[in-house]
């Protein structure tokens, strides 16, 4: 820029750097950011091209969601150190914020999947589906186990992953394909929990990755029955192994008032 010695109006300043020149006034008034110099006769602020760096700083750690406070007491102790210090800081806040922003959005996905499927499915169709290994948080319960008891330890669970909300995670509940073949169709035997974003640490229960058996059924005990034994007689036809454990998760929570109204989502893994 030519002229870098010249100053420049507060107008010229605040288009120079893309901000509104009230801005400008407000951080002269709380002292953090002076003009240069400031005409007696009618109050107008100049700035010198000098200072741009200086502001562009101060706008880049508003950006950051430094305080107003924080930045001044930073602005009076300016050092490579001091900088430093602050935005590792603030890269570690961001860092936090992006995995919960990553976390939001696989939520999002994995009800804007479920919306989809309610908006084309066929509770009489079984289908085969591929899936990814994904890592489970599990709780083990049994027929004894109350729903309040149930909802206990899973609140008890998601708070070890600090989750912000019981609703972050996906959930559902598990049978072993042991006790589906010999008709016991209501041995839950454990309660899952899907994280959200990346978790890998010991105790967690694998889902292996491959074909799985998809199935839906309306929520009650005999339409369970019925819907597991159409699923075994379409294994048997098809001369699928089915191993592991049954996954049942509700997939229109978010749309009905009664459980009466609840569609399950059936999957077992077919051995490969």
């Amino acid at each position: 820029m030519e002229k870098k010695g010249k100053l420049l109006t507060i107008g010229q300043f605040a288009a120079l750097h893309g901000i509104n020149k009230k801005t400008l006034m407000w951080y002269d008034e709380i002292g953090l950011f002076h003009p240069t110099a400031i005409d007696p006769e009618n109050g107008y602020r100049y700035y010198s091209y000098y200072q741009s760096s200086v502001l562009e700083t101060i706008l880049l750690l508003r950006e950051l969601n430094v305080s107003t406070d924080e930045i001044r007491i930073f602005m009076q102790n300016r050092s490579a150190g001091s900088m430093e210090q602050l935005l590792r800081g603030k890269i570690k806040d961001l860092d936090h914020e992006i995995a919960h922003l990553k976390a939001v959005r696989k939520t999002m996905s994995y009800h804007c999947q479920n919306m989809q499927t309610l908006q084309n499915m066929d509770l009489s169709e079984i289908s085969i589906i591929e899936k990814k290994e994904r890592c489970l948080v599990t709780v083990d319960i049994d027929k004894n186990t109350t729903f309040d008891k149930q909802v206990e330890m899973i609140i008890e669970e998601t708070k070890k992953y600090q989750l912000r909300r019981l609703h972050d995670a996906s959930y559902g509940t598990m049978i072993a394909v042991e006790s589906l073949r010999q008709g016991n169709f209501e041995d839950y035997s454990r309660l899952f929990i899907e994280i959200p974003f990346p978790v890998r640490k010991r105790g967690l229960h694998v889902q292996p990755a491959g074909k799985y058996i998809r199935a839906f059924y309306r929520e009650s005990a005999p339409n369970a029955t019925a819907c597991y034994r159409k699923i075994f007689d379409f294994a048997r036809k098809n001369r699928f192994a089915l191993s592991g454990f049954s996954y049942e998760v509700i997939i229109n929570e978010n749309v009905i008032d009664q459980a009466k109204d609840a569609l399950v989502q059936i999957e077992i893994r077919i051995n490969p």
